[in-house]
């Protein structure tokens, strides 16, 4: 039988890529809590084994986790609305703390401007009125989208509850789809999958935790206002990979500035969050995730702003762990393998166009770039 041509074969990649988009898209509210739960229930199954091997019911030992899953959510949002209830208590503290910014600026730009005060005043004016038609809008969009958030909340524990009741169901399903000389390859692929998995959004909810303490108790301890909150605030919006960050320095900036007559507090405050963020990012985290495939920084950004316009916030919080299992799959797929490249970090020191050796898809050549990129081998894999 003739091969078919690389163009053609290309071509059917893409299009399936572009298919996959397009049915996320169009079933975005049946696919999100889905993929979420599939994630969550990956995060409980050691609490599940756990439970099983000291001989719990198969019900209770899945019921069991998702309880405790569910309290821990709760004291969460009951952290973060006790937070929310101080900052309104402040409100109008916060109202004239912004008239006096509000009037700074002011004398600032009629100093290196030929806007007078009433010209700003008429300019202000017309930009709120444009802003409050732009905000009921959204209210409108809102209401409709917190329908579907309390949807999406409400079927996570049941379908969590059923994929761990119908593991056993699933797996079957996948190991069927491939013959059996490819069944140690899948069986590498959801080992390797339910590995970094864990890792990935244990490692988040302990990120969570000690960011939270870290930054809200050092900036409690340098007497800025709102401390926690800003601190939990950054610490959930650090999920979001690179985007959240410049988000939460945004944040902590606004609600200091709201807090605070003066300037100097703003300061510390994005001098905390730089050294809270240099030791989350080159000690604290890569000793609790370890994760063993490398996602290169164009891939994740890029990934992170392509998941949030399919799926919004869960999309973009997502958009890291199903790209590591994608690489996963790729870099075990000979057809696929091209794609784990341009997904992975393993960057080469010198040119392809040199080195005909780097144009090859050996495992081998992949092992010594990772040694190369001081990167950590997969278990069971040497050079």
């Amino acid at each position: 039988m003739k091969e078919m041509p690389i163009t053609v074969k290309r071509s059917i990649e893409l299009l399936g890529v572009f298919l996959i988009v397009a049915l996320i898209i169009l079933a975005n509210n049946i696919v999100m809590p889905l993929v979420m739960a599939f994630f969550i229930s990956i995060v409980l199954l050691p609490l599940y084994r756990f439970f099983r091997r000291i001989r719990f019911p198969n019900s209770l030992a899945i019921f069991l986790p998702i309880l405790i899953m569910a309290t821990l959510v709760v004291l969460i949002g009951w952290f973060f609305s006790s937070q929310v209830g101080r900052l309104v208590s402040d409100f109008p503290q916060i109202q004239k703390n912004v008239s006096l910014h509000l009037k700074s600026i002011s004398l600032w730009i009629n100093s290196i401007s030929h806007f007078s005060t009433t010209e700003q005043l008429t300019f202000i004016n017309e930009q709120s009125n444009k802003l409050l038609t732009y905000a009921g809008a959204l209210l409108t969009g809102a209401a409709t989208s917190l329908s579907s958030t309390l949807v999406f909340i409400a079927l996570l524990p049941i379908y969590v509850f059923l994929m761990l009741t119908y593991k056993n169901l699933l797996l079957r399903f996948i190991f069927m789809w491939f013959p059996p000389e490819q069944h140690t390859k899948v069986e590498d692929v959801l080992g390797e999958s339910e590995s970094i998995i864990k890792s990935y959004l244990i490692g988040l909810l302990i990120q969570i935790t000690y960011m939270t303490i870290l930054l809200g108790g050092i900036l409690m301890l340098l007497g800025i206002k709102h401390a926690l909150l800003i601190g939990v605030l950054f610490a959930f919006l650090n999920l979001i990979p690179y985007v959240g960050a410049l988000i939460g320095n945004l944040v902590g900036v606004v609600l200091t500035l709201a807090s605070s007559q003066e300037l100097t507090p703003v300061l510390i405050v994005l001098c905390v969050i730089a050294f809270v963020q240099f030791l989350d990012n080159n000690i604290l985290m890569p000793r609790i995730v370890g994760s063993k495939v490398k996602i290169n920084a164009m891939a994740t950004i890029v990934g992170v702003l392509a998941g949030g316009a399919i799926a919004g916030i869960s999309g973009m919080f997502l958009s890291l762990p199903i790209i590591a299992v994608m690489k996963i799959i790729f870099d075990r797929s000979e057809i696929f393998k091209p794609w784990g490249v341009l997904l992975g970090d393993e960057n080469p020191k010198e040119s392809p166009m040199n080195s005909s050796r780097l144009r090859r898809r050996s495992d081998n050549v992949r092992n010594e770039l990772e040694v190369g990129n001081d990167i950590v081998l997969e278990e069971g894999r040497t050079t």
